[in-house]
């Protein structure tokens, strides 16, 4: 075995077949075929697993008692493997506290850097505040100019209502005979003060009146102490006759320890605490630390959100949804038929001298507030008792008070459900979002607090952080050198990968699987290691052409470094970047898991027995449609200025196949889901739970009946629900098998064949075939219910056979494999064909929903809407369907669309995959850039109208796909819309 290579033999796991396979060390590998040919299985449940398996053997029980322990694949052998780390398309995180800066460690950084170098500056006035030592007070004296007269003063009142009489008579009585009072000089011997008890005053105690040199530094250090003492680690320095280079002899000094105001008269004050705290306001701030700008410690989080930066609130247009009902229906959490409920109205309406069959909307303005928000006037409510009838005065609580107080203090999770259908989720209006309390945000760096870092682009956080060192002193630079060189380099990483329009408090929970594993490999490059095996699952996933550059330039950079790359991948512009290419195949499923084609780019072309070679070779090709289909009428957006949508209008044609395309960022997402689907949801549907974006209103909805969002979400939360059971197929197999001539003798109805409900199912394992084994030092193992024998049903469920099959060993059978056993049933192998028309061969029936893909949940979804009876004009919006789909996948993808938009449907797709956007009829091209630099409605038209835009980058990379574009020069002569690695000003759009 040669030390140049990873070396498979004897792989076996899920469908590969006794595959033996070298893959280069230190190159850039990639493992490509049909959907299902067995890529995932060698890279990731092979490779990768007996990698992570080892690495974790090596470590003592004790760590391996808290890392867990991977299973052992099915495979022979893998030698020549290094530790391995798999970057997939998993979200980054689910918890709402995770941000793109926690994630990427950036805002740790962050952290840091405010807690060390971070000016603290008052929350409620501004101003800067410090804290000081008694030493660092008198240097500060004596920094000022030989001769200058001074005063050291103790603030003992400050803006406080009084006379303070006998406050003039303690002083006096310590030994102090001379106040500033508003800034007018007493002697407390020969007069006091007559002050107006009912303003504001300010009383200072001079404790001495010093000429600064170095000979009097004693006695201004006794003083300093003993005003300190006084006022409780406050002082004042009040300069009667300040010197006129007073200003430049101190300048950013004065600001940066103390606080200089002008009096008048030339009066000059400097104020000096020995706390954190602004001597104005008289606000005490805590010391800074880290984890003062922690949002998730209590120590930074702001109070009111605790640091999740949204609260949920009752909302009055949830709980009064139609305003036009009748009072006593009108409040829909409350129902009129409940005794408690019925009582309150009844009660209420009576006080107010009002009918319950008034429409909510005729009520006089008041009535209605003290419906919803309650009243303090004492209102009888009567309640009727077997001793009769009881009256009881108080006041009115309110609607939204009553569901606000119950949702606190219930401890019923159905109650808590129920009111949370009538709660909005708004920003937090304490901190604004930003989820940090006031005096975090009030600290500063450069003048930026780290609530406006974070609501920057990492473009834009880059640029502002390359000279953020200007406005520090020498000693704060010197701190803050290391930490903003990991700041920078960070920021640099996630800018490579393509991900510089995201912002630094981006929730992780709202990333798409292709962003999420770009940060992960953002993270990888910058921790520099060097001889590990990365295994990548898909990473072009969502990115446009444009960037896919700088993400393959990335991959080659780890690569360099002396690391292997094994990368799933079906893009073609990776495959001819890669050193390796292992074709998987040559089918899907039960045809695929053996090694098709193995070595460069120029070898898979010439291999005729590749599919994949026969699509890079231009063999096989996506055809262009030959006419593109007319469209009269149009679903327009108005005014759309969600996120960084720049106010655009949108038409989506009716019966028609749109595309949405644009570079990453660029508005894409927020467009469709934000505005078109959930303005259409809110208005078709009359659902006043979705609140959609921005935008000034969609006209034409008349035009379709329905809409359907055809997303990546999982089919199902739990390993029960699977493909059967979700497109419908599971009811018809289940009816079969109730049908059979021993079912009807024992009297089996199709319950019975339902491994979700006592009865039929096995109830050793309750209908899932597996069993938990929990190991103390392994990993917990599922191994097949001994009962069953992984089955999922007992014995006398499986006596019952349908062509000599079990119930059991139907779930079992790929899409392909159940088409032909049910081909005889037009019911069933409608739907089986639908499924396989998306591209789901090789799918078992009974694959656990958990371990789908998003892209197969979605396919799952399409075969599922496609099942139902079709009435046209329903609206099909679809994000990115093509991902995880080989080229001949992906044509029998579009086939399945434009047969769905055939039948009279419009649909709508987000994607980059240029095969896809040529077969559309209209093109919607987003840009220019990413970020704040999208949001703008670069090109529309036909993907030949998009192509001859000179401003568009999609148009740029679509001019190769379309033979009928004709534009001046071959393509390599053409420039491209702009430099890439200058990232110059964003093209504009070529009307």
């Amino acid at each position: 075995m040669s030390e140049d290579y990873i070396e498979v033999r004897g792989a076996e796991e899920h469908n590969l077949k006794d595959l033996d396979v070298k893959i280069p060390r230190e190159q850039f590998n990639v493992v490509t075929g049909l959907s299902g040919s067995g890529k995932s299985s060698l890279a990731f449940e092979t490779i990768y697993a007996e990698g992570q398996r080892r690495y974790i053997e090596s470590l003592s029980a004790y760590a391996r008692n808290f890392l867990g322990q991977m299973d052992k694949p099915q495979v022979e052998a893998v030698e020549g493997l290094s530790p391995a780390i798999s970057i997939d398309q998993k979200n980054a995180a689910n918890n709402p506290r995770s941000t793109v800066g926690t994630v990427t460690e950036l805002h740790d950084y962050l952290r840091l850097l405010y807690a060390r170098v971070g000016d603290p500056h008052c929350p409620e006035c501004g101003r800067e505040v410090g804290e000081q030592s008694a030493q660092q007070m008198v240097r500060r004296v004596l920094e000022l100019p030989e001769g200058t007269k001074a005063k050291i003063a103790a603030p003992v009142v400050r803006d406080q209502k009084g006379a303070f009489e006998d406050r003039f008579d303690d002083l006096l009585a310590e030994g102090y005979s001379r106040v500033e009072v508003d800034g007018e000089e007493y002697d407390l011997a020969t007069e006091k003060p007559d002050l107006d008890e009912n303003y504001d005053h300010t009383v200072d105690v001079v404790v001495d009146r010093v000429k600064v040199s170095e000979d009097a530094r004693s006695r201004i250090t006794d003083s300093v102490e003993t005003a300190l003492d006084e006022a409780d680690g406050v002082l004042k320095v009040i300069l009667p006759n300040p010197p006129e280079d007073l200003d430049a002899s101190l300048g950013s000094e004065t600001r940066s320890t103390g606080d200089l105001a002008g009096e008048g008269d030339g009066r000059l004050v400097v104020e000096m605490s020995e706390e954190l705290a602004c001597v104005h306001c008289g606000i005490d701030i805590s010391e800074i630390e880290t984890r003062s700008f922690s949002f998730n410690s209590p120590h930074g989080a702001c109070p009111e959100c605790e640091g999740i930066g949204e609260t949920k609130e009752v909302s009055e247009d949830l709980v009064v949804q139609d305003e036009s009902k009748a009072l006593k229906h009108v409040f829909e959490p409350w129902s009129y038929n409940r005794s408690y409920y019925k009582t309150r109205l009844d009660s209420v309406a009576a006080h107010f001298d009002v009918s319950l069959s008034t429409p909510f909307e005729d009520l006089d303005e008041d009535v209605q507030q003290a419906f919803l928000y309650g009243t303090d006037e004492e209102v009888v409510f009567k309640r009727q008792t077997k001793n009769g009838t009881r009256r009881k005065e108080k006041p009115f609580e309110g609607v939204v008070p009553n569901l606000e107080r119950r949702y606190v203090e219930t401890d019923s999770d159905s109650t808590r459900e129920h009111i949370e259908d009538y709660m909005s989720v708004t920003t937090c209006p304490a901190c604004d979002g930003t989820r940090l309390k006031p005096e975090s945000r009030a600290v500063l760096v450069d003048g930026t607090a780290i609530t406006e870092v974070n609501r920057m682009s990492i473009g834009d956080a880059r640029e502002h952080f390359e000279g953020v060192e200007e406005g520090m002193s020498d000693r704060e630079r010197k701190i803050a050198e290391e930490i903003l060189k990991e700041i920078r380099a960070r920021l640099g990483f996630m800018e490579e990968v393509g991900l510089d329009y995201l912002t630094l408090d981006r929730e992780a929970s709202t990333l798409s699987g292709g962003e999420s594993q770009r940060i992960r490999l953002a993270t990888q490059i910058g921790s520099g290691l060097v001889g590990v095996l990365y295994v990548l699952d898909e990473p072009s996933i969502g990115l446009h052409q444009r960037d896919n550059d700088r993400l393959l330039n990335t991959l080659e950079e780890l690569r360099d470094l002396g690391n292997t790359l094994v990368v799933v991948e079906h893009d073609e512009e990776t495959m001819r970047r890669a050193d390796t290419v292992v074709d998987m195949g040559p089918g899907p499923g039960r045809h695929g898991g053996e090694v098709v084609a193995q070595g460069d780019v120029e070898e898979i072309m010439a291999n005729e027995d590749s599919i994949t070679g026969d699509y890079l070779a231009g063999r096989k090709q996506i055809p262009v449609p030959e006419e593109r289909r007319e469209w009269e009428d149009a679903i327009t957006i108005r005014g759309a200025r969600q996120h960084n949508l720049k106010d655009v209008d949108v038409d989506v044609p009716v019966g028609a196949f749109t595309a949405i395309t644009g570079v990453s960022g660029s508005g894409k997402s927020t467009l469709m889901h934000e505005i078109l689907y959930k303005g259409l949801a809110r208005s078709m549907n009359d659902n006043t739970s979705v609140d959609p974006g921005e935008h000034d209103g969609i006209e034409g909805i008349q035009h379709v009946e329905k809409v359907r969002l055809i997303d990546q979400s999982p089919i199902g939360r739990t390993p029960r629900s699977n493909p059967a059971t979700y497109t419908g197929v599971f009811d018809y197999v289940r009816e079969k098998f109730a049908q059979t001539k021993l079912a009807q003798q024992r009297g089996y109805d199709k319950g019975r064949f339902s491994f979700n409900v006592k009865g039929g199912r096995c109830e050793e394992c309750g209908g899932q075939g597996t069993v938990t084994i929990e190991m103390n030092f392994l990993s917990d193992v599922q191994v097949p219910c001994e009962e069953c024998g992984g089955a999922r049903y007992n014995d006398e469920t499986l006596d019952v056979t349908f062509k000599g099959e079990t119930i059991a060993d139907v779930l079992d059978m790929s899409v392909e494999e159940a088409y032909e056993f049910f081909e005889a049933d037009t019911r069933l192998s409608r739907r089986l064909k639908l499924l396989k028309d998306v591209g789901l061969d090789y799918m078992r029936l009974g694959q656990p929903s958990t371990t789908l893909s998003g892209g197969e949940a979605q396919r799952v979804k399409l075969a599922e809407e496609l099942g139902k009876k079709s009435t046209g004009e329903t609206l099909y919006l679809l994000d990115e369907p093509t991902t995880g789909l080989h080229h001949e996948d992906e044509r029998k993808l579009i086939d399945v669309l434009q047969r769905l938009t055939d039948r009279g449907n419009s649909v709508v797709v987000i994607e980059h995959e240029l095969d896809l956007v040529k077969n559309a009829d209209h093109v919607v091209d987003l840009g220019p850039e990413g970020g704040e630099k999208g949001g703008q409605v670069v090109a529309t038209g036909t993907p030949e109208e998009v192509a001859r835009t000179e401003g568009s980058y999609t148009g740029h990379y679509l001019r190769d796909k379309l033979p009928k574009v004709d534009l001046d020069g071959p393509r390599s002569d053409r420039e491209k819309p702009a430099a890439d690695e200058e990232r110059k000003a964003a093209p504009t759009q070529d009307d």
